[in-house]
């Protein structure tokens, strides 16, 4: 069974640390997996660790917390060349799509060499729900803010656009993407958009966004547009607190 809309859940967390292994799911993924609708045999979710490059302890560590979940574990890696046969096939017979973060701009260059962001397109649109963390948020969108050049963030403008909209992530823990953002949407250079602290998720419905989510207590979700006097005009949403 796959999710009854398109569904997308853009993160800035997913993972927490675990007791016995680096990482477990967090409460935002496990809502992930339950917006497919998964009954009467693990839940099919994929890893795509592109953006930091197919480290290997990555994929190890996204096998020990799926493992612990309940999940049936699979990745799709593309260094030094795709682990699978016919990324359209595997991809498209997934319960959920999950991708890690670290380099937007290098996930999307490679994604558009192996054709990912098309069959990307093709599993939402077919009902696989699509989440993931930091560039693994930014990537369905427009664009958004990315250290993926050098330790000064930059505008990064190429994203899927999946959604129609901006994203900010780490909105919170990182003192110069709360104010870049809102330069970048001020100037025009990206559209108005969703940003997320630390431990929170926004959930699209098609291109709607349809509600906030957060796995940690007091972090906050935005809607950020450009006012009539040409200044960001930043709107806090409502967070739904997800059992940990």
């Amino acid at each position: 069974m796959t999710a009854e809309a398109p569904t997308i859940l853009a993160t800035s967390g997913g993972l927490v640390a675990g007791e016995r292994s680096r990482y477990e799911v967090g409460p935002l993924t496990h809502h992930a997996v339950e917006l497919a609708g998964v009954t009467g045999r693990a839940p099919r979710v994929c890893y795509l660790g592109t953006a930091s490059g197919d480290q290997p302890q990555g994929v190890r560590d996204y096998y020990d917390a799926a493992h612990l979940a309940g999940f049936a574990p699979s990745h799709l890696q593309l260094f030094v060349m795709p682990n699978v046969p016919d990324i359209r096939e595997h991809l498209l017979s997934q319960d959920v799509i999950w991708v890690f973060g670290g380099s937007v701009a290098g996930l999307l260059a490679m994604w558009e060499l192996h054709g990912v962001g098309e069959v990307m397109r093709e599993a939402w649109e077919a009902g696989v729900v699509l989440t993931g963390v930091s560039a693994g948020s930014i990537c369905w969108h427009v664009g958004g803010t990315t250290d993926s050049f050098g330790p000064r963030l930059r505008p990064i403008t190429n994203g899927l656009a999946l959604l129609p909209y901006s994203n900010g992530v780490h909105y919170d823990s990182e003192e110069e993407r709360r104010p870049l953002f809102q330069r970048l949407v001020a100037d025009g250079s990206l559209p108005a958009g969703y940003a997320t602290d630390d431990g929170v998720g926004v959930l699209y419905r098609g291109t709607e966004m349809v509600g906030a989510y957060g796995e940690r207590d007091g972090a906050g979700a935005y809607w950020v547009e450009r006012g009539p006097d040409g200044a960001a005009v930043e709107s806090r949403l409502d967070v739904t607190r997800l059992p940990d």
